[in-house]
């Protein structure tokens, strides 16, 4: 047998891999998975996408009611009903998306089986579709804002610096849980709890300057915690103080920053070296 047999012999035969196939490809079955799956959540309603603004709200509405008219948080912050919404619908984006993606894979299980495609394209689809969601909350959010007598800034035009990083730590986060409930399906009821504690350690019903200075870095150093203060400050009070302005520019911003940066670099390298052989261990 000849040296060239021998080496092809044993080379590696490797699956479907995350990345394969043209840009023009991946982006075109990316738009079809992603439309598909924003209209499927609403074929069967009665009121259709308007669910995607209607429930923010509704969840925003008895929240409302309980930390502000129960609770009296909303006596300690200026405009906290503003800010409360303003971070819901942030952290709903969140939830929803890493939710979604964490079965995306094992859901396509027939499709990863049968099609050969670019398997990067199965958690970038539910991210997209619900970033679609994001967009008309944030429209929604605006114009209830407008209505209740906020006046427009040009910071809004700023907005998109805290919703596209959200968006990439989203999306890197939920192709390394996509791939993680493949391997074990604890996977899924470790991160459900997670995200319970995820809610309240990160600035939503309260703002991180009103708890006590002993937890304030702690609570700064969740990747979600500057992203919804500064949101709240381009958007709603510029005046505010910002998680650098308490804790400084380590424990108020660089840590985050590389928190979200392993998050990222974890999510992509993990999700390259299992798309491969997904199809196998499902």
């Amino acid at each position: 047998m000849s040296t060239a047999a021998k080496t092809a012999e044993l080379r590696e035969i490797r699956g479907p891999s995350a990345f394969g196939g043209t840009w023009q490809r991946t982006w075109d079955l990316l738009w079809l998975l992603s439309v598909t799956e924003f209209r499927v959540q609403y074929t069967n309603t009665a009121l259709g996408y308007a669910w995607s603004v209607l429930k923010p709200f509704g969840f925003f509405g008895v929240i409302y009611l309980v930390v502000n008219q129960v609770l009296r948080f909303g006596d300690l912050v200026e405009n906290f009903p503003m800010m409360l919404i303003l971070g819901l619908v942030l952290f709903q984006y969140f939830s929803e998306s890493t939710n979604a993606a964490l079965k995306s894979v094992s859901a396509k299980e027939t499709m990863l089986r049968k099609t050969q495609f670019p398997r990067i394209v199965i958690p970038l689809s539910v991210n997209l579709s619900a970033a679609i969601s994001l967009v008309f909350n944030l429209l929604g959010v605006f114009l209830l804002f407008i209505v209740a007598g906020l006046e427009p800034r040009l910071t809004w035009l700023l907005l998109p610096l805290i919703v596209v990083p959200l968006i990439l730590l989203t999306t890197t986060l939920s192709m390394l849980l996509s791939v993680a409930f493949v391997r074990s399906e604890d996977f899924g009821q470790a991160w459900t709890l997670t995200l319970r504690a995820l809610f309240y350690a990160t600035p939503i019903l309260y703002t991180l300057v009103i708890i006590p200075e002993s937890i304030q870095p702690l609570i700064a150093a969740n990747p979600l915690t500057p992203l919804i203060e500064y949101a709240r400050v381009l958007v709603i009070n510029p005046d505010a103080a910002t998680p650098v302005d308490l804790v400084g520019v380590g424990a108020g911003l660089l840590v985050p920053l590389a928190i979200s940066i392993a998050i990222a670099v974890g999510g992509i390298w993990m999700f390259n070296r299992d798309a491969p052989r997904v199809a196998e261990a499902l």
